[in-house]
């Protein structure tokens, strides 16, 4: 079974909009703090959040839909 994590830091609304939706979605989630691990902050720092599936990765802007479709076409 796939493994889902969604790059976030706390106090980010965007990340809190990103979890309420994959959560609205049925997508059970496993939340990362970026702050806790320096080359994940160097990585998407900038970027966040952001959806990931093995190296599989989706950048915000997101919505049900896009997801759905990321879903489909990169984890099968």
């Amino acid at each position: 079974m796939t493994q889902y994590t969604l790059y976030s830091t706390w106090g980010c609304h965007l990340c809190e909009q990103a979890e309420a939706l994959l959560t609205e979605a049925g997508l059970a989630v496993q939340v990362v703090d970026i702050i806790d691990d320096e080359q994940l902050l160097q990585q998407f720092r900038l970027h966040i959040p952001v959806l990931a599936a093995g190296d599989k990765l989706l950048y915000w802007p997101f919505d049900k839909t896009t997801v759905a479709s990321w879903l489909q076409d990169n984890v099968g």
